[in-house]
Order: C-alpha cells, then sequence, then structure tokens
C-alpha cells in the first residue's frame, strides 16, 4: 500500500501528449462477432438490410466496440493489436491496477466499412485515497476516433487506478 503518491512535474508534462493514430477497421464480421459475443440479438447488428431500414449506412458498431486495431508484426503489441510504442510511459512506480472504468461518446454513426484512426492521450492526473488501498493515482486518457472522412466519430474518457 503506498503511503504517498506525489505528481511529479515530468509526470503532468506528459498530460495531452497524443499517441500516434493507430487504424482500426469496422467490417460485418467484426460487427456481428462482437454483437453475439456480448448477447445483442437487435437485427441491425446482423443484416445489412435491417441496418439500412433503420437509417445505417450498414451494420452499426454496437456500443463501446471502435473497431479491430490492424495487426502489423514486429510493429502492434501481441496483446492490444495497437502500436507498440503507444506514447510516452507514466512512471509512477505502482505495482498494482484497477479499471476505473470508461464512458463512451458518439459524436456520428461508425458502421461497417468504416476505418477509424485511433489515438488517444493522458487527460488528467489526479490522487485520491481509498478505504482498502491508500492512496492510489487516477489516470484518465481519453481516445479520440477519427473515421475515414476526417471526422471526430467518438471520443473515450477512461481510467487507470494505480496503488
Amino acid at each position: 500500500m503506498a503511503e504517498e503518491i506525489v505528481i511529479t512535474e515530468e509526470m503532468r508534462a506528459l498530460i495531452g501528449i497524443e499517441s500516434t493514430p493507430w487504424a482500426h477497421e469496422v467490417t460485418t464480421t467484426s460487427v456481428r462477432a462482437f454483437a453475439r459475443g456480448v448477447g445483442y440479438t437487435d437485427l441491425v447488428y446482423y443484416d445489412v438490410e435491417a441496418a439500412q431500414a433503420a437509417g445505417y449506412r450498414s451494420l452499426p458498431c454496437p456500443p463501446t466496440y471502435l473497431g479491430t486495431p490492424i495487426f502489423i508484426p514486429g510493429q502492434s503489441s501481441e496483446t492490444f493489436s495497437g502500436p507498440k510504442e503507444d506514447g510516452p510511459t507514466l512512471e509512477h512506480g505502482l505495482p498494482n491496477l484497477l479499471d476505473g472504468g470508461t464512458e463512451t461518446e458518439y459524436l456520428a454513426d461508425i458502421c461497417a466499412g468504416d476505418t477509424l484512426h485511433v489515438s488517444s492521450s493522458i487527460a488528467d492526473l489526479s490522487i485520491r485515497e481509498g478505504k482498502s488501498t491508500g492512496k492510489m493515482l487516477i489516470v484518465t486518457r481519453e481516445t479520440r476516433c477519427i473515421n475515414q472522412n476526417g471526422d471526430l466519430v467518438a471520443r473515450q474518457r477512461g481510467q487507470a487506478i494505480f496503488y
């Protein structure tokens, strides 16, 4: 349990530095697989005609699905398929990690056939006291998704809790 956590100037200097954009593909197969995996049964996620009848260009991305990162051997992370180097590393020395949740804001439809260019940055750093964990470092990241037309179509804010 960390007794004291300090947010240094070096750590604060990383706020706002954006990672290199990485391409994510949205395909009919990936939309269907994600929808099936989370238990969605609405036909708009499976049948292109049903999606178009509902006003979509093609199968829409189910909530929280923002495409699949394109895997490139030697350049991609073996775990998450995004870039190996995803911006500067926040050095904090804390061994434990909890997922603090993610919020997604959709600014336009994302449909099968789209390619998203996804980048992220640290948006905020804060310290909180937990009852069982003691001091915690809360790292808030913002992820931006820009489609093939250059439009910002989604923004995610997620928190990682280190202690």
